[in-house]
């Protein structure tokens, strides 16, 4: 008997049932003082959850013991297993991180620590619960990533025992499982993990589907077997013959990814024919790409369909070669080419080779590529809240991979559908901030081109360049948008500080004072009255609308001036129009220089400009403490949006004539929309177009009311 095995005689008879003699007979690996602490974390865990149950009935420490049998079929160092068996008790006994970490260490109480949730907490809804707790556990996982392996068992288990929970239960954390832990998984390339949540996560979330879908490949499982069989003796006994020891598996797919390419490719269970793969593993990366031309020698290749992940390796370490075969019958068929080696790391990813239990702490690529994932995800964490984290974390977690190159030859990988702007906050954040300029292969490009594989990117910078808020729109990495916004943010609040100031100012002076005339004794008291720390705080709020000019006045001072009739006087504030940020147009009316205009305070946004005959303002002076006078500054350099509808005769060529005729008219269109009438004869065309003022505007119109074409047409307004 071994030393593990031995191990359960010293445990009492009530405690041998739970799983725990099966978890000592996969951790043979660890040396025996390790496995001394696993024993005693048993014990420890079993006695914090004596007398809690599962929703199944069971001894809650069944669930830990079957987590820990999870880590240990990925072969994880005994602070991972010793972590697991006890990682619910911060959340779920009277047990505090403190007493873990006196008895088993700090390590492993970081790990524990690390993954339970924040229930202690308080907070307004169970959803920003959820997203706390999920940020703790990422910003967690990068001090350790153990911390992220152990979730993942740690949701798989609970996934396999999802069948106890009331329904609403089930699709709620299959669907989080769907969203967040199997792309986790996939991120870190923990291939087993991340098919078994794919899958139970499917089975839960659509679970008629998954039974119709189920029951259909089952159904043609007989049919497909002898062929599969008879390919991979084929592919197996022609690698033998020109001496390349090999072992071929031909598998089924799993039953999400099919559904997912039924989904992508609008397409039937019939017409995926490709549910069968195979994979051929061989000793060395050299007979990787002899296997390949065996391969191709033996079944013509669709063009298109090669990857070789063995020059340029995904994210999470993941190398194969992938190619796809017209096999008999001329049936697609998928084959992958690697090395034993290869095909560990493709199966256990980062915890292939773990390093935490190595003197010499080398750390190989997985490793590296997680990091760097990490190390992104470090520069989040100062997210204004969790939500705004989750969703920076939830973009970085499906990269489908483009692959190009710095003009020094240096390989970068980003998600497909990247843009330059992309790119250059992929390469450093100043890199990203400054650019004006992209080029592809040496040819200047916009910078919100997408990026192809292969092709070369070189970002162009300027020192004082900055971020263009409409970067936000079309960016894909997690890191580009959440340096946009951050910079947009810093921005916002000054700007609002700024327009604060003038407002509060400008009401004060309608009350026949000023900011200068406000005494710092009876600012500071009305700053503590109203809870906030300075002026700028103050400034900040009224330009954002959280707090209103007139009555912050009206604290300040004891009586407003007011005209003969006691309303107060209010003199317009000029607008310039390049207040992006803190004053923005409606596009109900589509105010522009020149029309007569009010501003609404909207709380979070600062001042919204309407027209003064809109016909949302009979609705919103249900608020009049909010809206405040507004005019237009004279000789504003910018153009500004605003929709049209002519009626024409429906004949060709006629939107392309009314175009022309826009952009003769020195105005560019945004939009452009058509519908027909009921009289066959006409249809309306409505275009959003850009003008300076409505003196521009009634140049536009007047042209194209002069076509023959054009029957009637009219400016827009809600």
């Amino acid at each position: 008997m071994d030393y593990a095995a031995s191990l359960l005689n010293h445990l009492p008879i009530s405690r041998r049932g739970t799983g725990f003699k099966n978890l000592l007979g996969k951790i043979g690996y660890l040396a025996p003082s390790q496995l001394d602490i696993i024993v005693d974390a048993y014990e420890f865990g079993a006695q914090a959850h004596e007398g809690q149950r599962r929703y199944s009935g069971e001894l809650y420490i069944t669930h830990p013991v079957a987590v820990a049998g999870i880590l240990a079929d990925l072969h994880l160092d005994y602070q991972s297993i010793t972590a697991a068996l006890m990682h619910d008790v911060i959340e779920d006994t009277p047990m505090a991180k403190a007493q873990i970490a006196d008895r088993f260490g700090q390590e492993i109480a970081g790990i524990v620590d690390g993954v339970s949730k924040l229930d202690q907490l308080s907070f307004d809804s169970r959803a920003e619960a959820q997203v706390e707790s999920f940020r703790k556990m990422m910003l967690a996982m990068v001090e350790d990533i153990r911390v992220i392996l152990l979730k993942l068992a740690d949701r798989l288990h609970n996934m396999q025992t999802l069948g106890a929970l009331p329904a609403d239960k089930q699709h709620r954390i299959a669907r989080e499982t769907l969203d967040i832990y199997a792309p986790i998984a996939n991120r870190l390339g923990v291939y087993n993990i991340k098919t078994n949540l794919e899958t139970l996560g499917f089975q839960y979330t659509f679970p008629y589907r998954y039974r119709v879908l189920e029951k259909a490949v089952n159904k043609t499982r007989g049919n497909q077997r002898q062929l599969v069989r008879k390919i991979s003796d084929r592919l197996s006994n022609t690698l033998d013959e020109i001496g390349i020891t090999n072992q071929v598996h031909g598998r089924q797919k799993h039953l999400y990814s099919i559904y997912r390419k039924m989904l992508e490719k609008q397409r039937s269970l019939n017409e995926i024919t490709d549910v069968f793969g195979f994979r051929i593993i061989v000793q060395s990366s050299d007979d990787c790409y002899r296997a390949l031309g065996v391969s191709h020698t033996l079944y013509k290749p669709v063009p298109g369909r090669f990857k070789d992940f063995i020059a340029i390796p995904r994210l999470n370490g993941y190398e194969s070669l992938h190619t796809t075969l017209l096999g008999p019958n001329g049936i697609p068929i998928e084959v992958q080419i690697r090395t034993e080696e290869m095909n560990r790391v493709a199966e256990s990813g980062i915890a292939a080779h773990w390093q935490y239990k190595a003197t010499d702490k080398q750390i190989i690529p997985p490793q590296i590529r997680a990091r760097e994932w990490l190390k992104s995800i470090t520069e989040m964490q100062s997210a204004a809240n969790s939500e705004e984290f989750m969703e920076h974390v939830k973009v970085d977690l499906f990269p489908d991979n483009v692959y190009v190159f710095t003009p020094k030859g240096t390989i970068m990988r980003l998600p497909r559908g990247s843009t330059c702007v992309d790119f250059a906050y992929a390469v450093h954040t100043d890199v990203g901030n400054r650019c004006v300029a992209a080029k592809i292969d040496r040819r200047l490009v916009p910078l919100r081109t997408q990026i192809k594989n292969g092709t070369t990117v070189e970002i162009v910078t300027a020192k004082s360049a900055n971020p263009d808020p409409r970067w936000v729109s079309f960016v894909v990495t997690a890191k580009a948008r959440y340096s946009v916004r951050q910079y947009l943010k810093n921005l916002q609040h000054g700007e609002a500080r700024d327009l604060g100031r003038r407002l509060l100012n400008q009401a004060l002076r309608d009350a026949g004072s000023s900011l200068r005339k406000i005494s710092r004794d009876r600012m500071k008291s009305i700053l503590d009255e109203l809870g906030m720390h300075d002026t700028n705080e103050l400034f900040e709020k009224v330009g954002l609308g959280e707090r209103l000019a007139p009555l912050v006045t009206k604290i300040l001072l004891e009586t407003p001036s007011t005209d003969s009739s006691g309303t107060t006087i209010s003199s317009p504030i000029a607008i310039a129009g390049t207040e992006n940020l803190i004053i923005s147009y409606a596009r109900c009316c589509h105010p522009i220089p020149g029309d007569a205009i009010m501003g609404y305070l909207s709380a979070g946004r600062g001042i919204v400009v309407h027209r003064t005959v809109c016909g949302n303002l009979s609705e919103f002076r249900k608020q009049p403490d909010k809206w405040i006078a507004v005019n237009w500054e004279e000789a504003i350099e910018r153009e500004f949006s605003v929709e049209i509808t002519a009626e024409i005769l429906n004949k060709p060529g006629a939107l392309a004539e009314i175009a022309a005729r826009i952009g003769d008219s020195e105005s560019n269109i945004e939009q452009v929309s058509i519908k027909d009438r009921q009289e066959e004869e006409y249809a309306d065309l409505t275009f959003l177009i850009l003008v300076r003022d409505r003196i521009h505007l009634a140049k536009v119109i007047r042209r194209i009311r002069s076509m023959p074409v054009v029957k009637k047409i009219s400016r827009n307004c809600a």
